[in-house]
């Protein structure tokens, strides 16, 4: 009797046939649906089946980490958010899971190169 072929492993629908499903685009997908004040690293292994340090460990072996893509998916939706409508820097730091506004300002200076108020300025 013939061995059984191995069943390939699940991937995205868009992601080509060839290329493996990397535990990285899967942690994205999560972060960008998710509601980023309540997801920890912990919450997303455990969507994902798995524990905290598991998912730490494929992300080293996928050269990143939680944090970077939680920072990732934050600056994404912040974009989105901005193009969609104005909003405010503490609506915005609220729904991005920043715990202290001040926070949320560093981050944006961080990935625009310039602060929330002089952006503001810029595009009113």
């Amino acid at each position: 009797m013939p061995a059984r072929a191995a069943r390939p492993a699940q991937s995205s629908p868009n992601a080509p046939q060839n290329i493996p499903y990397r535990t990285t685009d899967r942690v994205l997908q999560i972060l960008l649906r998710g509601d980023l004040s309540r997801l920890r690293v912990e919450s997303v292994a455990s969507q994902l089946g798995m524990s905290a340090t598991t998912l730490r460990r494929r992300l080293r072996v996928d050269h990143t980490h939680y944090q970077f893509l939680l920072d990732r998916a934050r600056q994404y939706r912040c974009e989105q958010a901005l193009r969609a409508a104005w909003r405010p820097g503490k609506c915005l730091a609220d729904e991005l899971g920043y715990l202290e506004v001040n926070s949320f300002y560093r981050a944006f200076r961080r990935w625009t190169g310039v602060g929330f108020s002089a952006w503001k300025a810029q595009r009113l």
